[in-house]
């Protein structure tokens, strides 16, 4: 298993990346996310990698963090998510706002990424739910159900969700939904 490469990149050209390791190059498919982090051509990059080997093809993705890669193998271990699939979430999303959907279970979040329905992202809540650190970013102010409430409502009254899910954080423990509402909209007046 190839697991880490560090070179020059020769070539950003998106989802692939080139990197010249001791002049050899490879290829690499990257995320959005890792792409849009990588530094100009010609730089000294290190990637975290997973090799995919099949019949046809042995294909590299490469991934700018522990995180994003734990989350790919994670996400491909999913019945009916293949590693395109699984790198087109990582694309769509931060790890962070995955953990987040998978906690609260909000198929709305995934089915807005090409190749994700709405059965494909059930099945992805389902099987991922408890893994990939998924209490990331979730206080326990309010229950999971209360919180998928209260973040309906905020992006309701035309809050994004990043706005919504950044006032969740701010919200106490043992509040009801009305006065989360509540609190979260005085949050996100300031």
């Amino acid at each position: 298993m190839i697991g880490r490469l560090t070179g020059t990149l020769y070539d950003k050209t998106p989802p692939r990346i080139g990197l010249d390791v001791q002049g050899v190059g490879y290829e690499i498919d990257v995320s959005m996310t890792t792409f849009y982090a990588l530094p100009e051509l010609g730089s000294k990059v290190t990637i975290l990698t997973h090799l995919t080997v099949r019949e046809d093809a042995h294909i590299l993705f490469g991934f700018s963090s522990l995180e994003e890669r734990a989350a790919f193998r994670e996400l491909v271990k999913v019945s009916g998510i293949g590693a395109r699939t699984a790198l087109a979430v990582l694309s769509g999303m931060s790890v962070a706002d995955l953990a987040q959907a998978i906690t609260l279970q909000e198929t709305a979040y995934l089915i807005r990424i090409p190749g994700i329905g709405k059965k494909t992202a059930e099945r992805l809540l389902l099987e991922m739910k408890g893994k990939l650190g998924a209490d990331l970013g979730i206080t326990p102010g309010i229950a999971q159900s209360g919180q998928s409430d209260v973040l309906h409502a905020l992006t309701a009254l035309g809050y994004s969700e990043r706005e919504g899910l950044a006032a969740l954080k701010s919200l106490p423990e043992g509040l009801s939904v009305s006065d989360g509402i509540r609190m979260a909209l005085k949050s996100l007046s300031r």
